[in-house]
Formats: C-alpha cells, sequence, structure tokens
C-alpha cells in the first residue's frame, strides 16, 4: 500500500537495480547497470553496463551490495540519482 503511494508521488521516475563499484566518495556510490541488447547487424546478444552516481545519505551501501536507485533531481554535476533500497548485501 506505502510502496503504491510512493510511486504515485514519484510519477514516471525510472528505477534502476544494479551493483555497487565503488562507495569510496562521502554520500555518494557508483552503481553498475548491466543489460542485454541486441546486436543490430549480427543479431547476437550482447550484454552492456552503464555506470550511474547515485547519492547515499548515510553511506549504508557497501561495494558488492545489490541496490534500487531512483531518478532524481541533479544533486552534482554527474549525480542524477538516489538510493532507493539496498535489495542484498555483499557476502
Amino acid at each position: 500500500m506505502a510502496e503504491q503511494q510512493e510511486q504515485r508521488e514519484q510519477g514516471r521516475r525510472q528505477i534502476k537495480t544494479g551493483q555497487v563499484v565503488s562507495d569510496k566518495m562521502d554520500k555518494t556510490i557508483v552503481v553498475s547497470v548491466s543489460y542485454l541488447k541486441r546486436h543490430p547487424i549480427y543479431h547476437k546478444t550482447v550484454r552492456r553496463s552503464s555506470r550511474f552516481k547515485a547519492h547515499d545519505e548515510r553511506n549504508e551501501a557497501k561495494t558488492g551490495d545489490t541496490v534500487r536507485i531512483i531518478e532524481s533531481r541533479p544533486l552534482s554535476k554527474e549525480k542524477r540519482w538516489r538510493l532507493l533500497n539496498i535489495v542484498q548485501k555483499a557476502e
């Protein structure tokens, strides 16, 4: 119920799931999101990845964690995402 209300407030903001590859900055994490894409000519499925800088207010995400990030207003020059929650902690 609360999640539906949260989604209504957020509108059309994208949510992505990825892995934290760096947590060395203060209140910032780098999240790598991988996806599959078909090659336009050879039609083979290729794995691609994108890296996003996300705001982590409490510095709770660590390298190797699987996290969900949500689109937000620009927070700095490259930071356009916020940490939504930690899906799975690194072992």
